[in-house]
């Protein structure tokens, strides 16, 4: 029976993995690349529009409604017949002969010879349509690289005129770099990280997430400023960084320090997404300390202490003052007495116009810290504002109450002698 209850356990956490993984994939997609053949004929046998290959998205359609309609219904190398009326073919205004496409007269009814040969996903990496991955070929499983990832890929870089300014691993080996190393353009870096091993996929990349709004001298051609250009990325294999689960708990520390050192590193250098990037990542291999000795959960406090700080620091230069606030928060929780994370918090709560609040904890921090300068110059801001933001209150009220006065009715009399 224990055997059995098992059984049945692991089959419903792999069908929910399975969901999820589907879940996963379906939220990158944002549309579909269908291809056909088909061949369209009146009643009376006359050709009037025939294909050996033709793409096209469902959402848009082609020749007619009723073929984005069947495709929806088919399988991968199947053939139909359809028999289309009117409404879903060209109606009562029928259609004219154009080129090669033969006439259709108002209200026929079409015979079609449809095959669905293939189709593509096309999916929004950065979820902003900058980056976009259309699938020419299937990857193996559900595994994809993660950050840190050390990957092969074979890939040919064109521009818009089809000038290609890159080609690297067909030759020899395969072109390996490590994800989120900045070791490729940051459009690349992530639509990578979304293949499986074995897919082959056009990516079409921004300027945003490709090289800007400066020219770049690649090894094949100049990219010139503000270019979109295009990949043909084949994913040869992968090896992912060593995940959390994996790790015992003197790794997990160890592993946190790491990723909290290059967040040190990304943040003096300015680059404050990729810097908070590292301190999640930092806080994802500690955040669970239940197996941890004393020993190691005191380490792993002062870590978490540090990061959470840290990623709020990078938080405030994003202007991402909520996330800021609550990595603050968490830090306090850890220690209520932390004069950086009141101090970090308060900025946060002053940029939200939480003036109150900011008074709050600057008032606490200058209790634990009476000469710290950076709070005192913050209280001083804070003062400035609650000023700024009291008098546009006086201004705000002023000005109803002078219009209210502006429309006060006309006083009623009373004849006296009715």
């Amino acid at each position: 029976m224990k055997y059995l209850v098992h059984c049945l356990s692991m089959m419903f956490s792999l069908l929910l993995i399975h969901m999820l993984m589907n879940e996963l994939e379906l939220n990158w997609i944002l549309f579909l690349v269908i291809s056909v053949k088909y061949e369209a004929r009146l009643e009376d046998g006359t050709l009037v529009s025939k294909s050996d290959g033709v793409e096209f998205t469902v959402e848009d359609g082609y020749f007619c409604t009723a073929l984005a309609k069947a495709v929806k219904t088919m399988k991968k190398s199947e053939k139909v017949h359809l028999t289309v009326k009117p409404q879903y073919g060209f109606g009562e205004a029928g259609r004219p002969a154009a080129g090669e496409e033969g006439a259709v007269p108002p209200n026929a009814t079409l015979g079609i010879t449809l095959e669905l040969v293939s189709w593509k996903t096309v999916s929004d990496v950065t979820k902003d349509k900058k980056v976009l991955k259309k699938a020419l070929k299937e990857g193996e499983g559900y595994e994809r690289p993660n950050d840190g990832a050390v990957v092969q890929v074979k890939l040919v870089g064109k521009l818009q005129d089809g000038t290609i300014f890159m080609k690297k691993g067909h030759d020899n080996e395969p072109f390996e770099f490590k994800i989120d190393e900045e070791q490729v353009i940051d459009g690349l870096d992530r639509a990578v990280e979304s293949m499986k091993k074995g897919e082959v996929a056009l990516v079409t990349i921004q300027p945003e997430y490709a090289f800007g709004s400066s020219e770049s001298a690649q090894e094949l051609a100049i990219v010139p400023a503000n270019s979109t250009v295009y990949y043909e990325v084949e994913l040869v294999s992968f090896v992912k960084e060593k995940e959390s689960w994996d790790m015992n708990t003197q790794e997990k520390i160890e592993a946190a320090r790491k990723k909290k050192e290059e967040g040190n590193a990304l943040f003096k250098a300015a680059k404050y997404e990729r810097a908070s990037k590292r301190y999640e990542m930092a806080m994802r291999y500690i955040e669970y300390d239940s197996s941890f000795s004393d020993e190691e959960k005191q380490q792993a406090k002062v870590l978490k202490i540090t990061c959470n700080l840290n990623d709020a620091a990078c938080k405030l230069k994003l202007k991402q003052y909520k996330d800021a606030e609550k990595l603050c928060t968490k830090v306090l929780e850890l220690d209520s007495r932390n004069v950086k994370a009141l101090y970090r918090r308060a900025q946060a709560y002053i940029q939200l116009v939480d003036l109150d609040l900011a008074e709050l904890d600057i008032k606490k921090a200058l209790e634990i810290d009476p000469n710290n300068k950076d709070v005192k110059q913050e209280y001083k801001l804070l003062k400035e504002k609650v000023k700024e933001y009291n008098k546009k209150d006086a201004q705000f009220y002023g000005n109803i109450f002078a219009k209210m006065h502006k429309h006060d009715p006309v006083p009623m009399t009373i004849d006296s002698k009715a």
